[in-house]
């Protein structure tokens, strides 16, 4: 049995998919590291108790975010489908549209800005909603250089939004009320 270390990467470089090795802190690590964090703290999210149905979501969403990562993980210039990676279809983020607009649609409307916290799953998806943004982000500036899936950008930038009302519904579900910044009387 293989060992989990190769100690290939104690050069600064790690692997793409199919051996190109790049600089361990490239824009396109920082990319799919980010990615990976979101995916483990889903992980950390669906450990405790929220509704299955938002548990079920957070599962499909976190193989999606594996097929991300792997688009991410493809050196420039190399064809994904080649290396039979399934692509984030239109579909994806309609899907994710979809469940926003289902868990909005049982939520108050959003007058003002809500400061996170909660439960601990309410502020969890909170932290995700964040590490959605930054793995966002961080794909953004990988585009400005590389090409990148502009259908997983999107489906990056649903996803946070879905984080959020996820967020909010877990919060109202356990009668936890939602509070709004002050900002010290400063208007």
């Amino acid at each position: 049995m293989a060992k989990i270390y190769t100690k290939m990467g104690d050069d600064g470089t790690t692997g793409l998919i199919g051996g190109e090795r790049v600089s361990k802190d490239s824009a396109r690590i920082a990319a799919y590291g980010s990615v990976d964090e979101l995916n483990a703290v889903l992980g950390l999210v669906r450990s405790y108790p929220i509704p299955e149905r938002l548990g079920q979501v957070l599962e499909r969403v976190q193989d999606d975010l594996f097929i991300v990562g792997a688009l991410l993980a493809v050196p420039p210039g190399t064809d994904s489908s080649e290396l039979r990676i399934p692509a984030i279809e239109d579909e994806d983020v309609v899907e994710l549209e979809r469940r926003i607009d289902e868990l909005e649609a049982e939520l108050e409307p959003l007058r003002q800005f809500i400061i996170p916290g909660g439960t601990r799953a309410g502020a969890m998806l909170h932290v995700a909603r964040t590490v959605a943004r930054r793995a966002e982000r961080c794909c953004v500036t990988l585009a400005r250089t590389e090409k990148v899936d502009a259908r997983a950008l999107a489906y990056l930038n649903r996803l946070s939004d879905l984080l959020f009302m996820m967020a909010r519904l877990v919060n109202r579900r356990a009668s936890a009320a939602e509070s709004h910044p002050t900002f010290r009387g400063w208007r």
